[in-house]
């Protein structure tokens, strides 16, 4: 089967549209009007090999807040409308990433259970115009709507561009892992319950 979603969420102050292919080629298209996290989403797109095309409006005039954690939940969503009941997938994933200086380590567990520890200091509070406050917004909004388990953790670095995109490709990395077919479990549900 496909492991495809599509996505729909309006509310009074997002419009979202998201198309998500798990076994893709790292294909992404953004339109949200937040060029800094889309250059984030294209790190994940690109290293999880996920298709992602995202079309997304919102209160910009007001900040990005609203835009960027909807985003978060509505790709949590499309993740577990394209993972469907998870039979024979590898379930945990890790990895590390650096970049220059920074150093970043992201793990995942696609249980079913929402959780996140986002342990992240970045060095200045905006890169460029972008809130880095925002980052954990999109992380707690995606593991609340997929239904996963979440470990960020920056490790070391001094120029937050660099700690933000160790970050994200550490993240569509982990990912990868977690979503790979594992053919010893085929069928199989990995868990003791029988279920995730």
């Amino acid at each position: 089967m496909p492991r495809i979603a599509e996505i729909r969420r309006q509310t009074l102050e997002t419009q979202i549209d998201l198309q998500l292919n798990l076994d893709g080629t790292g294909q992404a298209h953004f339109q949200t009007g937040v060029p800094f996290l889309e250059h984030m989403l294209d790190q994940v797109a690109r290293h999880g090999l996920l298709d992602l095309r995202i079309e997304a409006t919102g209160d910009l005039h007001i900040d990005d807040h609203h835009l960027v954690e909807d985003i978060g939940i509505t790709l949590g969503q499309g993740l577990s409308q394209a993972l469907g009941d998870k039979r024979g997938i590898r379930r945990y994933g890790h990895a590390y990433v650096p970049l220059d200086e920074a150093l970043s380590r992201v793990v995942v567990d696609l249980s079913g259970r929402p959780g996140l520890c986002f342990q992240v200091d970045f060095t200045r509070a905006r890169i460029g115009t972008f809130d880095v406050d925002l980052f954990q917004e999109f992380f707690q909004g995606f593991v609340n709507h997929g239904g996963l388990t979440l470990h960020v953790d920056n490790l070391r670095g001094r120029n937050a561009h660099h700690q933000a995109e160790t970050l994200f490709k550490a993240f569509g990395r982990a990912l990868r892992m977690a979503l790979e077919p594992d053919p010893r479990m085929a069928g199989l549900t990995p868990s003791t319950k029988g279920t995730l």
